[in-house]
Order: structure tokens, then C-alpha cells, then sequence
């Protein structure tokens, strides 16, 4: 088990605590993955919320750290560079590992997820095939919507599901035909939990496990996945998340506890993608100083 100190406490009424502190969000996506803005944009959307510290942590991706490291020099915003690491256990459950300043050319972790990358561009144009069996949609309605070098996944083509006038909002595609139960889904390949976890610390960062209890998504892991985690080095539970249920939250505070982890709190915002305001959630500072103390692979961008 982990002997890394914890910085578990408070993180649950940090939105409170820290109006008129120190804000800090944990979890946003751009156009480089899912979200709907600009690194840029972005940024500008995290000072006009009263940020103080975002993290950017597009999916698979780190193509968005240097335009949004440019902004926020420009507009005053601390900014940690970070990406989401898309998982699978064995058994088919989604996982995801945020990955805080890590080396963005780590040949281990690069190739890992330029791998996962792939997967996903031909898992998608595969989903488009069928889907295109029963309603109007083509790649091409589903590219309209990628910025480019983007990350592609469910979100684009639940965006062109939209635009197509079959469904209103990405929540309800999700919630139906891009659900993981409907017949239009497909797998793709993604590294196991652990795997991820370790190769994050081999590239100098600081792997989190974002929204771990978030059922309404989908199946959720065991106590065996978390462990093998722990043992990989994970760092911390991302918490405070809309999409964990409240009766779950005491189980992963008295985990981290536990095995020597810290916890945050984190909006997971993707702009007009997602309900997800930018700091809904926010972490703790004595949270974010571990993550920079255990950051090796980059620096913090302070303005």
C-alpha cells in the first residue's frame, strides 16, 4: 500500500470554503478532445469563473497544452498541464486516469495512447456505419464537427446526431443509441487501469482516478481494480465530481484515507457540451501542491 501522506479532508465543501480563496478546477476538456472551445477560449472561460488554477486534460491528448499555456500567461490564470487516459479493465469496464505533468514525449506513454487513438478513429467510422443503416448521418457530418488533430470520439458523433435533427442534446444520443447497451456500439482498445497508472509515473506525472463512482455512466470497478492501482502509484480519487453519487463519496474518502492518497474536486466542464460548469467542484490547494510536488515530467504554467 501507498505511504504517500493524504490530503483527503475538506475537498466536499471546497466550492464554499474557497469563495474569495483560492479556486482550483482540476478537469476541463477543449476542442482537442470532447469540449466545445479553444484552448483559448477555455482559459477565458476559467477567469471569467473566478478560477484561479485550471487544469486542461483533453482526452488521449496533450495538443491543447501550449495554446492554452499561451492564454493563460496572457490573461493571469495559473494552468496545469494535464490529459485524460481513456481504460478498460479486462471485463469491458471504462476507466479514466487523469495524468497531471507528465512528459508529453514519453515514448511509453505516447505510443500507449497514439495506440488508443487510433482505436477510437476506427471505432468511430465503424459506430457511422451502422448508425448509417438507419438514420441520415456520413463521416463526413461527423468531421464537420472534429477540430482539427482532435481526439475523435461519441461526443463528435452524437454532436452530428444532433445537427442530423435526430436527437436534441448529446445527453439524450448517450442515452440511447450511443449508450453502450445499443446495438451501434463498438469497443475499442484502451490500456488496462494499472497499466495507464504506471506509465504515468514513468512519464514524471500524477495519475488520478477521475469520477470512479460514477454509475450512471456505465458498470463501475471493484475494490480488486483500485488496489491494483494503488500498487501502480496511483496519487489520488477525483472525488467531488457531479457524477458520483453522494453515498458513494464516504467509500473513496475512506480509501484514499486509507491508502495514503489525496482527493479532489473538479468540474470535468467540456463548455455547451455538457451541463458541467467550470468550478462546481473545486480541490483543495494542500491537493494541488502534492500534485506539483509530484510532477516531474512538466512544469506548472504560473502567469
Amino acid at each position: 500500500m501507498s505511504s504517500r501522506s493524504a490530503h483527503g479532508e475538506g475537498a466536499c465543501t471546497a466550492s464554499r470554503r474557497y469563495r474569495g480563496g483560492v479556486r482550483i478546477d482540476l478537469h476541463a476538456h477543449s476542442r482537442v478532445s470532447d469540449g466545445t472551445e479553444t484552448p483559448t477560449e477555455l482559459v477565458a472561460a476559467a477567469v471569467e469563473a473566478r478560477l484561479d488554477v485550471l487544469a486542461i486534460t483533453d482526452h488521449d491528448s496533450t495538443s491543447g497544452w501550449d495554446e492554452a499555456a499561451d492564454a493563460a500567461r496572457r490573461l493571469g490564470l495559473t494552468l496545469v498541464p494535464g490529459m485524460e487516459v481513456s481504460c478498460r479493465t479486462p471485463e469491458g469496464i471504462s476507466v479514466h486516469v487523469l495524468s497531471y505533468l507528465q512528459d508529453p514525449a514519453h515514448a511509453g506513454l505516447l505510443e500507449e495512447i497514439t495506440k488508443a487513438k487510433d482505436a477510437r478513429l476506427s471505432r468511430a467510422e465503424h459506430m457511422v456505419s451502422l448508425l448509417a443503416e438507419d438514420y441520415p448521418l456520413s463521416w463526413d457530418d461527423v468531421t464537420r464537427h472534429l477540430a482539427p488533430g482532435a481526439t475523435v470520439g461519441r461526443p463528435h458523433i452524437a454532436d452530428a446526431l444532433v445537427a442530423a435533427g435526430v436527437v436534441d442534446d448529446r445527453a439524450e444520443a448517450f442515452a440511447t443509441i450511443l449508450s453502450s447497451r445499443a446495438r451501434y456500439f463498438v469497443q475499442h482498445y484502451a490500456p488496462e487501469p494499472a497499466l495507464a497508472v504506471e506509465l504515468v509515473r514513468a512519464a514524471g506525472g500524477v495519475p488520478v482516478f477521475a469520477h470512479p463512482v460514477a454509475s450512471a455512466r456505465g458498470r463501475t470497478v471493484g475494490e480488486s481494480v483500485y488496489r491494483e492501482m494503488i500498487d501502480a502509484g496511483l496519487a489520488g480519487l477525483e472525488v467531488f465530481h457531479r457524477d458520483n453519487p453522494e453515498d458513494r463519496r464516504p467509500f473513496l474518502t475512506h480509501l484514499a484515507s486509507e491508502a495514503g492518497l489525496f482527493v479532489t474536486g473538479s468540474s470535468d466542464y467540456h463548455g455547451a457540451g455538457k451541463p458541467n460548469r467550470l468550478g462546481e467542484n473545486v480541490t483543495t490547494p494542500e491537493a494541488f501542491g502534492e500534485i506539483e510536488r509530484q510532477g516531474r515530467g512538466t512544469a506548472v504554467v504560473r502567469p
